[in-house]
């Protein structure tokens, strides 16, 4: 969706007018393998994520692995089986004989629905998206699947597998559009960020986020190491407090406490470090401490903040 219609659906890329392309994810291959209800994962063969020894087991066989708490062990001895809390002994016969299975249909399905949009006048993608961690963490097969469909797929002739870069590469012109506001989440819309559990959170980005660019717009023209120094480690702690995984786990309630707790503490580093830059006494210690916690983008560029 967006401004004008995209011409092509969603089988090409969009330009927008500051420049990047767009591809959209399309639907129906995601729902074939993200669904709870009628995705692959779901699959009775399949092993269990949440029967674990950590749980099952008497505290006194944990040992050393619980440490007097029941937690994950990573040891799950049970298959999907069913919705039920019965659950059967987890095969691994039936569970690669499954993931076969169902990397043949995602492929004849992909086949299918390339084969119903051949005739557009253009060589279409189909863009099929999913976060890293269904592949081993959720779906414990998914490395398998993946694995089976992709040589499935290296043989095929109708098609071939591409990323956005390649695609944009062989055929780089396209439609400029203003895409409409959407998202991974439910409904595809941003109600699983703008929820009364995790409102509270937007004041106080947006805040830090003013003050960011102010202190950027400040020292523009400073180059000194000390600097550079302060203003990386404020963007860092400002991208780790906008992170959307805060808001998305306070909403789902599957971790709400940790999810809270990161975003306070990235949000406390970030206004302690900026009040004693503006008042030109930063504690070494303090902002040493703080890359030592959050040392991630080593190069981020503050002057996008400008």
């Amino acid at each position: 969706f967006g401004k004008p219609r995209p011409s092509r659906s969603i089988y090409a890329p969009c330009y927008t007018p500051a420049g990047p392309a767009v591809f959209a994810r399309d639907r129906d291959s995601s729902r074939q393998v993200w669904s709870a209800h009628e995705g692959y994962p779901g699959d009775p063969a399949y092993r269990e994520f949440y029967r674990d020894a950590g749980f099952d087991l008497p505290m006194e066989h944990l040992g050393p692995i619980a440490r007097g708490t029941r937690k994950f062990s990573g040891m799950k001895y049970h298959r999907i089986t069913g919705s039920g809390d019965e659950k059967q002994l987890y095969d691994p016969g039936a569970a690669e004989s499954a993931a076969a299975k169902q990397a043949s249909h995602f492929l004849e399905q992909r086949l299918r629905q390339l084969h119903g949009i051949s005739e557009l006048g253009f060589d279409p993608i189909v863009v099929a998206p999913f976060d890293a961690e269904l592949f081993g963490h959720w779906w414990f097969e998914g490395p398998r699947f993946l694995e089976l469909f992709i040589r499935k797929a290296a043989s095929e002739q109708d098609f071939r597998l591409t990323t956005p870069s390649e695609y944009l590469a062989a055929y780089p012109t396209h439609q400029i559009i203003e895409p409409a506001a959407s998202t991974w989440g439910e409904k595809g819309y941003l109600g699983v960020w703008l929820d009364p559990s995790n409102a509270w959170i937007y004041p106080h980005l947006h805040t830090a986020t003013e003050r960011m660019s102010e202190a950027a717009r400040r020292h523009r023209e400073d180059c000194s190491p000390y600097v550079d120094r302060v203003l990386k480690q404020l963007a860092r702690e400002l991208l780790l407090a906008q992170a959307s995984d805060w808001a998305f786990l306070i909403k789902t309630g599957t971790a709400r406490e940790y999810a809270t707790k990161r975003t306070i503490d990235h949000l406390a580093r970030f206004n302690r470090l900026y009040d004693q830059f503006a008042n030109g006494d930063v504690t070494e210690e303090f902002l040493r401490d703080c890359e030592w916690r959050d040392n991630l983008f080593p190069s981020v560029n503050w002057r996008y903040y400008i």
